[in-house]
């Protein structure tokens, strides 16, 4: 999966549980609960992870459940929402270019499976 150009300035990661993804098709950010933060090392991982998504063919719900804003030390680079059951990303951050506002990933690939795990590590049922 393509991220901008910024990642590499990413020290810290919010992870958000999104809790109205019909929201997210037409909204200005990514809204939701925050339930953990990522830092350093653990950071990086997940962005490796991210990039590591291979596309996929896209469907049409885009219903996200899990999101991230990745932060530099001066602030937020960018914010990004995965929907796992329609394939597909939609990313925001400043001067993004509009082709780089969304991408595609495949759900069953094993970084996805990986960060899926991750997500839902956050939170406890």
């Amino acid at each position: 999966m393509l991220l901008p150009p910024t990642h590499s300035k990413a020290e810290l990661i919010e992870v958000v549980r999104i809790t109205d993804p019909a929201r997210h098709l037409t909204s200005q950010d990514l809204a939701g609960d925050d339930v953990a933060l990522w830092e350093g090392d653990q950071a990086h991982q997940v962005l490796a992870l991210i990039a590591d998504l291979p596309s996929s063919e896209l469907h049409r719900c885009f219903l996200p459940g899990w999101g991230i804003r990745a932060h530099s030390s001066t602030g937020l680079l960018f914010e990004i929402a995965f929907c796992f059951r329609c394939h597909a990303a939609r990313i925001w951050g400043p001067d993004l270019a509009v082709e780089h506002q969304g991408d595609t990933f495949d759900p069953d690939s094993p970084a996805a499976l990986q960060l899926l795990r991750r997500f839902r590590s956050c939170v406890t049922d």
